[in-house]
């Protein structure tokens, strides 16, 4: 490389233009702090001017990257810029705010600065090539403008008024530094013309930066990386874009413009829109939808997890240790492919099933299975049954949610089905289920009926930061229970879950016995209808959906009253429903739950895969059956403990184990009794079922 040491004037003298392409940031500098800097930097030279002209040293503005492009015939020498672009264009704009104000006072210094924004002469282009700097189309046409007033904006390729890509910045900052010239330039209420000539001597003479040619054997995005650039920080997603298109070298420029615009206008400037650079959560993470969709693009490539603190570097070693493409065209294509699914994930349309599925994966906060998603939508194999697909993925989530199975594995085991898919030389949906109907850990289970059916029934689902979660079920089961006969009906509503049987129910839907009396003092079956009664409440059957001014209206009131509002004001299927019932209790939101269930596992489908021994009959668990307890006397155990079997026997309802002491009334008992430490000993203990051997948490999930 060659650098050389310029003034601003310096860099612009001479028939040369330099071209940003369109891959670089728009401008991007504001008046504080980097256009306030800039001036106080030329205040001190002028100041070094007024005190001893002999004193001025030039001083240190940065460094500019450019590498010059072939140019033929009339066309006027020129350079593309690899880094600086935001140097080179505030340059212009005060040189552009300088002529102004020297014009508008008749200064003779107008048509001298002029030399440094326009060329002239013979050119190949001269709508494009008069000027010293071309730059993107997002801030061309403003630019132009503020160079040449003159100039024929409609000849000028840019964007419209109304793109959301529209820079703005160049003419605030082109006015800025007109306010502090004239500041300057006006003592005691006239001009002064001693002054403006201060100022271009500090131009001239008393700022400077490295101008660094690139030579043929340069790495540019080297380069580009280890200088440090004033102001502005660049974002992964700035490091990532410029180290894909500065490895797109020699495709010169065409009409006046570089050619590698072209590829960037077809792949990235899409990604460059306000839709991508929207803020949005994972986690406790909040970055731009650009940088997620990136992360996602990295990890579904490579099969594993991609932090986005690490995006850039971790995709930078992946295409230079791995060089998966043939060229960038054939990488741009593949971000693009990941982008145009994303995009559907997050902007869901009715009847797309990946826009289903994000809808789903937002409400139920499952960012981790994008990477996966992807995988499906865009592996050309699943497209006939994409559908199925993500019918699977989202049965798989969802079941796990509703029988509250953990999702710390999650980030991990969704993204490792990928290489897995990829390497599965048959159908890769059946694949997909087969694995997933597999898993049999608390870690990675898909639920079947009998479980699923059991958290359903029984266990408690509402809570305030869940009401995405089930307003989503309870709305896919509301159209689902549209049949092919009845209207279909669109869900416009705002809708909030309501709790039939309400949280608050001891005042209006008060238990014989209770009024009058303090908790303490209630008799047993009293007690255990209480417990059974605030069982119930949280659990699916008791859940339905209204309105939010109507749930605010009926939320407390007693049966009579309540009930017939809701059947007064609502139309959904799920209240039409509730016309059934003459009164509401444990019993009969149990009924309701079934009924639910019944809709709902047509919609979420069950894995593949044979019932364990002993299942078959549905549980008859009830609100008082609850948990399971030990199993039935005779029955054999055993545990397996740092290579050593220990074996038991349920004797009078509980755990007797050869060798060990006691009588152990629970499986985890049991199991700190074998180890000396606190374990979930239902994942410990096998029983001998029948002439097998069944974990005591399969057991407990088939009924006992």
């Amino acid at each position: 490389m060659k650098p050389s040491t310029q003034s601003i004037i310096d860099l612009f003298d001479g028939k040369k233009r330099y071209l940003i392409p369109l891959y670089q940031r728009q401008y991007s500098w504001r008046e504080e702090p980097q256009i306030s800097l800039l001036w106080e930097d030329i205040m001190r030279a002028v100041g070094v001017i007024d005190a001893d002209r002999s004193k001025l040293a030039p001083h240190f503005m940065g460094a500019i990257v450019i590498n010059q492009i072939k140019t033929f015939g009339k066309a006027v020498q020129a350079f593309e810029v690899i880094d600086g672009q935001q140097r080179l264009t505030t340059f212009q704009l005060l040189l552009a705010a300088l002529r102004d104000v020297a014009a508008e006072n008749g200064s003779s210094y107008a048509q001298e600065i002029s030399k440094y924004l326009l060329n002239d002469g013979v050119m190949e282009d001269p709508v494009s090539e008069r000027y010293k700097l071309w730059p993107s189309v997002t801030d061309r046409r403003s630019f132009v403008q503020l160079i040449d007033g003159r100039a024929n904006l409609a000849e000028i390729e840019g964007l419209g008024e109304d793109d959301d890509l529209l820079g703005h910045l160049a003419p605030a900052a082109h006015a800025a530094f007109r306010d502090r010239i004239l500041g300057y330039v006006i003592a005691g209420g006239s001009y002064e013309e001693e002054r403006l000539e201060r100022l271009f001597e500090a131009l001239k003479d008393g700022l400077a930066v490295v101008s660094i040619e690139l030579e043929g054997g340069d790495d540019p995005q080297t380069i580009f990386e280890t200088l440090n650039s004033r102001g502005v920080a660049l974002a992964p997603a700035d490091l990532l874009r410029n180290f894909i298109f500065q490895r797109a070298k020699g495709l010169g420029q065409s009409n006046g413009s570089l050619t590698i615009d072209k590829l960037y206008q077809k792949h990235w400037l899409p990604l460059d829109r306000a839709f991508w650079h929207q803020a949005a959560s994972r986690g406790r993470q909040t970055r731009t939808r650009l940088d997620w969709m990136l992360t996602d693009h990295l990890a579904v490539q490579i099969g594993d997890i991609v932090s986005a603190e690490t995006l850039f570097p971790s995709y930078r070693k992946w295409i230079l240790d791995a060089c998966p493409y043939q060229n960038v065209t054939e990488e741009l294509e593949a971000i693009s492919a990941t982008a145009a699914v994303e995009r559907r994930l997050f902007e869901p349309e009715k009847g797309d099933p990946a826009g289903r599925f994000g809808k789903m994966a937002d409400a139920f906060d499952v960012s981790t299975a994008m990477p996966l998603a992807i995988y499906l939508a865009t592996e050309t194999s699943v497209g006939p049954r994409l559908l199925e697909a993500f019918e699977v993925l989202e049965s798989y989530i969802l079941r796990r949610d509703i029988c509250g199975l953990t999702t710390k594995n999650y980030n991990r085991f969704f993204v490792a089905i990928i290489p897995r898919l990829r390497a599965h030389a048959g159908d890769k949906v059946d694949e997909l289920i087969a694995y997933l109907s597999s898993r049999t850990a608390d870690v990675d289970r898909w639920p079947d009926d009998d479980e699923w059916r059991r958290s359903w029934l029984f266990r408690e689902q509402y809570r305030t930061a869940r009401q995405p979660r089930l307003r989503y079920v309870l709305e896919s089961i509301e159209r689902a229970k549209h049949n092919t006969l009845a209207e279909e009906i669109a869900i416009l509503s705002a809708l909030t879950i309501e709790h039939i049987l309400p949280q608050k129910w001891q005042t209006s839907w008060a238990l014989p016995g209770m009024t009058g009396v303090a908790e303490q003092a209630y008799d047993p079956d009293l007690a255990a209808a209480v417990r059974a009664r605030n069982a119930a409440v949280n659990v699916m059957g008791n859940l339905t959906l209204l309105t939010k001014p109507l749930n605010s209206a009926v939320s407390n009131g007693p049966f009579e009253v309540k009930m017939p509002a809701v059947r007064s004001n609502s139309k959904l299927t799920l209240n039409l429903d509730l016309h059934a019932f003459t009164h509401w209790n444990e019993q009969t939101i149990q009924q309701r739950g079934e009924d639910l269930f019944n809709v709902a596992r047509q919609i979420w489908r069950a894995p593949d895969r044979p019932k364990l021994l002993g299942a078959g009959a549905e549980s008859t668990s009830s609100w008082t059956t609850l948990p399971t307890p030990i199993p039935e006397d005779g029955i054999n155990c055993r545990f397996v403990y740092n290579g050593k079997t220990f074996s038991a026997v349920i004797k009078d309802g509980a755990l007797v184990i050869e060798g060990v002491p006691g009588r152990h009334t629970s499986f985890s008992a049991a199991s700190k009794a074998v180890t000396d430490t606190s374990r979930n000993g239902w994942q410990d203990w096998y029983l001998l079922i029948e002439d097998q051997w069944l974990l005591a948490h399969d057991w407990r999930l088939l009924g006992g």
